[in-house]
């Protein structure tokens, strides 16, 4: 991993670095099945709720605080059953790729959950050509759990989601 990266909290100032490593995700990638980019201010109110419910939110930064991805968890699902279980997400700059910052996040990421009591972390992999992701959540310790086929559609193809858990009971 690169030595210079510090994982810390999201902040409001993180916003538009955050913005736009997801811009490039959502126009270019399959890793989120979202076809039209946020705004600013669109993820600066989806990751502000959910640091206001609770749930990490978390940056990657250099030492001169140049923002180099970000990850999070949030509810799996509304419904109070589920309320153990968090998805995760996780968006690195391009430029900066292969660098350790995924994982880097995934670790603090893990550990932010077990902190706050959650159970199970279910990772829900856009792509099962997302080799990256696949093998980054594996490497972390996730258990491939399920691959829904054809679930959405993106860039004019058929893309199906890669179900993987992580237990943060042991």
């Amino acid at each position: 991993m690169s030595n210079d990266v510090i994982i810390r909290a999201f902040s409001v100032g993180d916003a538009d670095a955050v913005t736009g490593i997801y811009r490039h995700h959502v126009l270019t990638g399959t890793a989120t099945f979202e076809e039209q980019a946020p705004t600013t201010e669109e993820m600066l109110r989806r990751l502000s709720g959910l640091t206001k419910t609770g749930f990490p939110v978390l940056v990657a930064c250099t030492p001169d605080d140049t923002v180099s991805g970000f990850a999070y968890a949030g509810p799996y699902k509304a419904r109070s059953a589920y309320r153990y279980t968090v998805e995760n997400s996780i968006y690195v700059n391009p430029e900066r790729i292969r660098e350790g910052i995924g994982r880097a996040l995934l670790l603090r990421l893990i550990s932010e959950c077990r902190q706050r009591e959650y159970k199970q972390i279910l990772a829900v992999i856009g792509d099962s050509e997302n080799k990256s992701s696949i093998g980054l959540h594996r490497a972390c310790g996730f258990v491939h759990v399920g691959t829904a086929d054809n679930l959405g559609f993106k860039f004019s193809r058929w893309l199906d989601v890669v179900f993987m858990q992580f237990s943060l009971e042991a």
